[in-house]
């Protein structure tokens, strides 16, 4: 090869970068023109906001060769709008209430009967939770075998499986798509209000019944993604209500009813907006909400963009399985790290901005590993990869999905 060749031939950065420009204008030719890209986005964002919010105020903290769980909330309260920001469970089961509800109905005009449209809709959300299951049974039995402290495998065992108490309602509340597609939010809305009324009022004599609000506290913002395919709420005037309504509330229920200011749970609080879903949780959900709705249109603009579409694509093709594993990754980190000593930001007491520091220098490591998840588990979730297969061709899979034929009557 000569110098004049050489020199017109692109370097290896160019020719990766033209790479994932060509892999992006494919993924954006593979979506079809009526798919609602903004929804994508949402779902997005939402997924991730819940990664990062967990990787920022969960600590595992060596506590005499045991760990034992911690949130840097726990410490700095100050730090309470962190929370607000990557507590976005809200915008997930709005999303998640919109894109069931058409579902639905697009399967009753195809004729599809219920049954098989939920386990259609049911298999894609538990065949990633069976390898979580199976894989962090004999990681707790190794560790207890092994002679490691009880506590420590429960803060593990418990921290890795807390994702399902979400999919769980999820699944539930998508059981009752049928029945919610014709809900109006109020309903569970008042719900929330009294209960909290009543274990609240009352000295915490019926503290049990705050878990009413588990399925009625996130019916909520369900029903709204329900009402959103109804075409409710495709005017601005619904968003700017809902945003200011439920801002408004939060800052009322919070400044002067005592509920906490941190959205999320927090170590040795009393009250937890989210164990189970308080009033302040759901008024709060309602805020984001109304601010997803405002946004819908700027994110239309924003993912026409290839290779900002193509981002937004992969992440909803491993949605779920970003969910169940980000603690998985973030728990096998600080354990590999152990031996080499308590390091700040992953082992040690979360009481100062040095912890928050070392701990935002640990987030690469935190995405490797669950990049690594991700290459391992991905296929329970998206299903075996064919030899050849492009990115594309995924997504593509993943935009255009093979949708039940329905039975044909003996008599036709």
């Amino acid at each position: 090869m000569n110098a004049r060749t050489a020199a017109r031939r692109p370097g290896l950065p160019r020719r990766a970068l033209d790479a994932v420009r060509h892999g992006a204008r494919r993924v954006d030719a593979a979506t079809p023109p009526s798919r609602d890209r903004a929804v994508d986005a949402l779902r997005a964002f939402a997924i991730l906001g819940v990664v990062l919010g967990h990787w920022l105020v969960t600590a595992l903290v060596a506590d005499g060769g045991a760990l034992r769980a911690a949130s840097p909330l726990q410490h700095m309260p100050w730090l309470a709008p962190i929370s607000w920001v990557f507590q976005t469970l809200a915008v997930f089961f709005l999303v998640g209430g919109h894109v069931a509800s058409r579902s639905h109905a697009c399967a009753r005009a195809r004729g599809t009967t219920y049954g098989r449209w939920l386990r259609g809709r049911l298999s894609r959300l538990f065949r990633p939770v069976a390898a979580l299951l199976v894989l962090w049974t004999v990681v707790a039995a190794s560790l207890l075998v092994s002679g490691a402290r009880f506590e420590t495998v429960r803060t593990l065992t418990k921290l890795a499986l807390s994702p399902l108490w979400f999919l769980l309602v999820f699944a539930a509340l998508t059981a009752a798509t049928p029945l919610v597609a014709r809900l109006n939010p109020l309903w569970p809305l008042a719900v929330v209000l009294h209960v909290d009324l009543i274990r609240f009022g009352l000295g915490g004599a019926y503290a049990w019944l705050g878990w009413v609000n588990l399925a009625a506290g996130w019916l909520v913002p369900y029903s709204l993604g329900a009402a959103w395919t109804r075409g409710e709420l495709e005017g601005r005037r619904a968003g700017w209500v809902l945003f200011t309504g439920g801002a408004a509330a939060t800052a009322g229920l919070v400044v002067w009813a005592g509920y906490p200011a941190s959205m999320v749970g927090v170590p040795g609080a009393a009250v937890s907006n989210l164990d189970p879903p308080t009033l302040a949780a759901v008024t709060f959900g309602l805020a984001q909400c109304g601010l997803a709705l405002l946004l819908r249109e700027r994110l239309r603009r924003a993912v026409a963009r290839p290779v900002a579409w193509a981002a937004v694509a992969l992440v909803n093709l491993s949605a779920l399985t970003v969910f169940l594993w980000h603690q998985t990754a973030l728990m096998a980190t600080t354990a590999m790290a152990l031996p080499a000593g308590p390091l700040a930001g992953l082992h040690t007491v979360p009481d100062d901005l040095t912890w928050v520091a070392a701990r935002l220098a640990w987030l690469p490591l935190f995405t490797l590993a669950l990049a690594l998840c991700l290459t391992a588990f991905r296929s329970y979730e998206q299903g075996p990869r064919r030899p050849g297969d492009h990115p594309s061709r995924v997504v593509r899979r993943h935009l255009h999905p093979r949708r039940p034929r329905p039975k044909k009557s003996r008599h036709a």
